[in-house]
């Protein structure tokens, strides 16, 4: 039996820690993904998921886990901060949509994704796959995030930016039909009152928010709060110091992006370079 090591300590999240400890046992032991399904019964491709930080798995599968390396208790434990670490990642997403009903204006800079508020329920479906969401929570999911975009409605509703990065418009859907209806969608947007779209070009070069998907809400008595994210985490920032070095950042980033109007533009050459059959 192999004695049980410490864990490694080099990523700071729980989530984080466990696919690292995961990977870091199953390549000591010189197991393939396939040969640790085979091995313990489980479907090999959910192992892969969870040592991505796809998915965490359930209480069972990391036992056997614990059992098969011989660390009894030390995967489990982990397991059990990542469940921990969830719920309170839950808890500041439920703060930060209670604030974002009440803001006046929302800001955002999309390095990975298009916002919510301006995806068509096609690319939502395929988002939202790719995270590991199977049905029937896809589907309650999709519909949740086209419910959000009533948010944009009405005579109260928020003032909008995004800045959305080219990597976010290069990086297609599989259907070709969706993607040139989401694409469609997003230059429909940019042209409603109080919705704007810019496009930073990787022309631009590198920035302060090259790997941060962020949030500003300006809130009725002038205080703004931010949210950063990405496909696993994502953090309510309060204190006025690190919102301003985040605002900074925006601002930079907004002084390169492309206007209003070159972006629209950006986004028509894009829609010309999609295949017109949907099926491609």
């Amino acid at each position: 039996m192999p004695t049980r090591r410490a864990v490694t300590g080099r990523s700071r999240e729980p989530r984080a820690r466990f696919a690292e400890e995961l990977r870091l046992l199953r390549t000591a032991r010189g197991d393939s993904l396939r040969q640790l399904g085979e091995r313990l019964g489980w479907d090999w491709s959910l192992f892969g998921k969870m040592e991505k930080g796809e998915t965490i798995g359930g209480p069972e599968v990391v036992q056997a886990l614990d059992q098969h390396y011989g660390t009894p208790g030390l995967l489990l434990a982990l397991w059990e901060l990542a469940v921990s670490d969830q719920s309170q990642f839950k808890e500041r997403y439920r703060r930060y949509m209670a604030l974002e009903a009440e803001a006046v204006s929302l800001w955002h800079f999309a390095v990975s994704v298009l916002p919510g508020l301006l995806q068509t329920p096609g690319y939502a479906r395929e988002v939202l796959a790719a995270g590991g969401l199977k049905e029937p929570e896809l589907t309650q999911q999709v519909e949740a995030r086209m419910g959000r975009r009533e948010l944009l409605e009405g005579v109260h509703a928020p003032s909008f930016r995004t800045i959305v990065s080219e990597s976010v418009l290069r990086t297609r859907l599989h259907n070709a039909g969706e993607w040139r209806g989401q694409l469609e969608f997003l230059g429909e947007m940019g042209e409603r009152g109080g919705v704007t779209v810019q496009v930073l070009p990787f022309s631009a070069g590198p920035h302060g928010l090259d790997s941060t998907d962020v949030w500003f809400l300006r809130m009725p008595g002038g205080r703004t709060v931010a949210y950063t994210e990405n496909a696993y985490r994502g953090e309510l920032i309060e204190a006025d110091g690190p919102v301003e070095r985040l605002q900074r950042a925006y601002d930079e980033v907004r002084d390169v992006a492309l206007s209003p109007a070159d972006s629209r533009k950006f986004i028509l050459r894009m829609l010309e370079e999609v295949p017109c059959d949907p099926s491609t």
